[in-house]
Formats: structure tokens, sequence, C-alpha cells
């Protein structure tokens, strides 16, 4: 049985963010004595907390925890999709400044940001005897944390946003403009996360689990500093939290992207989502819908698998993505590994037509698919574990991980390498995210191969043989750009940002292109073989792409064209 803690308050807004909204202009003359207001309701602790709810409620909007990410997933390197499917537009750049993710997340994140400031705003000007002890500043702290991650999300999907720490009132407080990146981070996000660091506990009891912590802070912040490419302080704060042994990789990867073991050991930030709170609800119920209790992950269970077998497969993993799982080659020393010639990393993440295992509680390919050049399937976010008629109402109440330990320690070796630190120790922490899914470490390859290593993200099937190379600070970096950090973490909402900065975006993809070039250009010996199992056709996921990548327009997201209609001081 999932927890329904956290869950249900997350979405229980009897509070909503309308009805705390002040304005300058008096509509009535009168006013109704039985009306919530902000003079009236922030009177108790009970009444904060209530509000901060609501800022966790945020998280759960589609565009920044749910089916609209399907969009950006799609950006990179390791998704792909039909030209009869929406993410079409994202997937070739062709989307704009009114496209539905790009209009959407933007007013969301910012809905979350409005939430964040009425708590903060109001709880720097409460009585302190209202609140149990250290309560106070730790709702503070908490408000804090998600006003950061919103920031973190706007300044790093639109390369800018408007810095809103008060809620608005006056015309001038509504029509800003708009700060670049750095002093988005610089004078926000930096500066709440070292308040939400100082006062957040580093875990929650069982009632309270869900709730955001010291590591979730600690990990966002040197997150940011990565980002600002200060890789000294990065490493620093990774480590800290390393260290803390708060955390701990959990035995079967699997476990990162279902419900059976939701905020486990890995989880450092977690967005809390159900099925079963509200039985009767069909569809994606979310935050703000009314009436409804509970929010779900349908949406996004549905977009990239076969619920119920019933659902549209909108985002498929490339023929890159399908190859690193083919590569990640098994350690049969390993005792993770029980009989199984695929990795289990493979196994959780997505589904060829050979692959190995029950997909629905049904054998693989029972189900139609694998055809027309869509060679495998994704499992992340999905219930595949499940029955195929589990539920008539086609619902998933799995959790969205924003951030997991194996992510900080992948990026505690690419700070490490890139502030001159020690190889060999950046070897270690990515060698345990691959020994954990049993394949073969980096280590290993090099003990066996006169201290070399393959570079795993060249095609064996298009260019027959990958190059051995020597573990140098450029080679390791390498790898965790283009094998470590895309097989682990796919489809988890990092990849474009990761592509972006590091500045590589046009290497990707015309590599990719050729890749399928040679594919088009040699089907008929490749069609229905190993290791892809092609049928068909080649999927062209990176013919437009390829062409029509420009960094100064798709870096970043256009600010959507409402909100430049609606502030007359923002500028693109």
């Amino acid at each position: 049985m999932k927890l329904k803690i956290y869950k249900r308050s997350f979405a229980s807004i009897a509070l909503s963010s309308m009805l705390l909204f002040g304005c300058g202009v008096d509509f009535l003359e009168e006013t109704n004595p039985n009306a919530i207001t902000t003079d009236t309701f922030w009177e108790t602790s009970k009444q904060f907390q209530s509000g901060l709810a609501t800022v966790y409620g945020a998280l759960q909007f589609q565009s920044i925890s749910g089916a609209g990410l399907i969009n950006e997933m799609i950006l990179g390197d390791i998704g792909g999709t039909e030209s009869w499917y929406r993410p079409t537009a994202y997937r070739n750049l062709t989307y704009n400044d009114a496209s539905d993710q790009v209009t959407d997340k933007w007013n969301e994140l910012y809905i979350g940001v409005f939430r964040a400031n009425q708590v903060i705003n109001q709880i720097q000007e409460a009585d302190p005897s209202l609140f149990a002890e250290n309560e106070k500043e730790t709702i503070e702290a908490e408000a804090r944390f998600l006003r950061a991650f919103f920031y973190f999300q706007l300044a790093n999907t639109y390369g800018k946003a408007v810095i809103r720490t008060e809620v608005p009132v006056t015309d001038e407080d509504f029509n800003k403009p708009s700060s670049p990146k750095e002093e988005v981070l610089n004078t926000v996000v930096l500066p709440d996360l070292e308040f939400a660091k100082t006062h957040l506990p580093k875990s929650w009891d069982v009632k309270n689990k869900g709730r955001v912590t010291w590591g979730a802070a600690a990990s966002l912040y040197g997150k940011t500093l990565l980002f600002q490419e200060k890789w000294s302080e990065a490493a620093t704060e990774f480590k800290s939290v390393i260290d803390s042994r708060v955390y701990a990789l959990t035995p079967k990867i699997r476990d990162n992207f279902s419900e059976e073991n939701e905020f486990n050991e890995e989880s450092i930030f977690e967005v809390a989502y159900n099925s079963e709170i509200n039985p009767g609800a069909n569809g994606s119920v979310v935050d703000d819908d009314p009436g409804r209790t509970g929010a779900e992950a349908t949406a996004i269970a549905t977009g990239l698998g076969q619920l119920s077998f019933g659902a549209y497969n909108t985002l498929l993993p490339s023929y890159y993505l399908h190859e690193l799982y083919v590569n990640d080659e098994v350690d049969p020393s390993n005792s993770i590994n029980k009989n199984n010639t695929q990795s289990v990393r493979m196994t959780a993440s997505v589904v060829p037509i050979n692959g190995e295992g029950m997909y629905y509680q049904l054998p693989i390919g029972t189900r139609g698919g694998w055809a027309f050049g869509q060679s495998a399937y994704i499992k992340k976010h999905t219930n595949w574990y499940h029955l195929p008629n589990e539920d008539d109402n086609s619902r998933s109440g799995i959790n969205f991980r924003h951030i997991r330990l194996a992510d900080v320690y992948l990026m505690y070796a690419e700070a490490l390498l890139n502030a001159g630190g020690s190889v060999d120790e950046a070897i270690e922490y990515i060698d345990l995210v691959r020994a954990r899914s049993g394949v073969i470490t980096i280590k290993q390859y090099l003990a066996d191969n006169g201290n070399t290593f393959p570079q795993l993200h060249i095609s064996k099937q298009v260019h027959g043989t990958q190059p051995m190379v020597a573990p140098t600070a450029d080679n390791i970096m390498t790898h965790i750009r283009r094998v470590e950090r895309p097989i682990e973490l796919a489809f988890e909402g990092h990849r474009w940002k990761d592509l972006v900065r590091w500045g590589i975006v046009k290497e990707v993809f015309d590599d990719l292109r050729q890749d399928e070039v040679w594919r088009e250009a040699n089907k008929a010996s490749i069609f229905d073989q190993a290791p892809l199992f092609i049928a068909e056709r080649i999927r062209p996921d990176f013919l437009l792409s390829s062409a029509n990548y420009s960094p100064t327009v798709h870096n970043y997201f256009p600010i959507p064209a409402l909100e430049l209609q609606n502030n007359n001081q923002i500028g693109n």
C-alpha cells in the first residue's frame, strides 16, 4: 500500500492560489466577512502548514514533474517519436513561443513561485510564539527550497526569468523586466538554498516523509554551482551529501522508477503522486482539479508506456540510447546478475523485442509493437511490472524523482575532473553506479585491457569497433557525458540541460544523424538483426533537429508570447 501522508496534503488544496491572491483594486466597497484573505488566514501554524502544502502541490503540475516533461525529454539525443505525435515539434525543434510546454511550464513554475512567496513573506512577519520549536524556520526553509527549485527550472529552461520574491500587488509589481540566468541563480536560487541548508533537517519521521531535507538543498546547491562551472565548490557540496551517509544506492535500480519502494534510501528529492486516494477518477488528476483529493502520474505513464495496453508511446528510445543499453556489458562475477545476459539497468529502463523477463506480466512481444522502426519502448515511469488489466481507469501513482544519489555521484565525478582532481576518484564514483547495475566497471576494463577502456558511446553497428582509450580526464569526462549520464538518468529530466551546458548539442546531433544515414543506406543488411532488431524502416529522429538546431534559438525556450503581451517590461 502506498504512503498517503504527504500525497494527500499535496493536492488537498482547500487554500488555492487564487483564494490568497492580493490585488491593488477594490472591486466591491463592502467586505465579505466570510472571505478568507491574507489578513485573516495567516494566524496559526496549521494555516502556515496548509499554505506550504500548496507550494508542494505545484510540484505535481504536468509541465514540472509529469507528462509535459516528455516534450523536454525528446529534445536531446536519447528520445525519438513518430510524426503523428505532438512531441514531434520538440524533436524537430519547430516549437515556438506559443507551444504547450513552453507556455505551461512558465505559468506553472510561477504559480509555484507565487505560492512560495506568500508563505515566505507572511512567515517572516509572523509571531514566533505561534510555532513549535524550530517550526517557523523550517517552514520558511521548505518554502525557500521550493522557490529555489522553481527558479532553477526557470533559469535553465528559459535562460532568464522575471525575479519576484514578493507577492505582486500593483501594476508595477506585475510589469517587471526579465533577468539573465546568472542573476537569477545568484540572487534567488543560491541564497534560498543557503537558508534551506541551514534550517532543514537531514531526515523526517515517517509521518512527514516526502518533505524536503538538508540533502535536497545541498544537492541542488551543488548542481547550481556545477551549472555555473564553479567546479571545486560544487565538488565540495556534493561530497558533503555523500559523506553524510544519509543516502545509499538502492540494491535494485528499478526501485527508483516504480511504486514499489518510494522515498527509498537513494531518493533525495521526490515528488509524490497517488492513484489510490480518489479511485473513481479517470485520467490525470493534478494539483488544482476541482473536488479532487489526489494527484496522479497517469499522464506520463500512458505517454511513455503501454499502461493497460491503451497508451501511446509518444516518446521512444533513440537508437543511440538503445545501443548504449546493449553495450552495458554484464559482469558475470557480480552477484546482482542471476543468469541474465542483459544488464538490469536495461531491464529497468527500456524493453527491446529481445528483452529479458516479462512485460505487463506477459512474454515480451505478446502485445503488438517493435515495428516500423520502433526498436524499444520505455519502462521508466510506467506500470510495466503490473498486469495488463490492472485498472480499468488506466491509473498510475509513480512518484517522480528529481534528484537521486546516483546523479550526485556522477555530478561529483564531473566536478572533480573539471577541478583538476583525482581521475581515479572520479572513476570510483562512476563505478559505484555501474557496479550497482552489475555491469563491467571502468576499473575492470582497465585491468583487462592494458589500462584502456572502450568508448561505449560509439555505435558498433555503424562503426564496427569501439576505440580503446586511456583513462585521461578528458576521456573519462566524455564517458560521463556520452555514456554514464544518458544511460543511468535517461528520461529523468536532465539530458537536454546537460547537453546545453556542455555545449555539445550540434556535435551530438550531427554524429547521430550520420549514424541514421548509414543505417538507411545499409537497412537491407541490418533489418531484424542484432543488436537493435530494427524492423521495416529507419526512424529519422535527427533528420530535422540536426539541420534546424541553432544554439541562440534552441538552447532555451523562448519566453511565452502571452507573458510578452501581459508584461510590458519584459523582453526576449
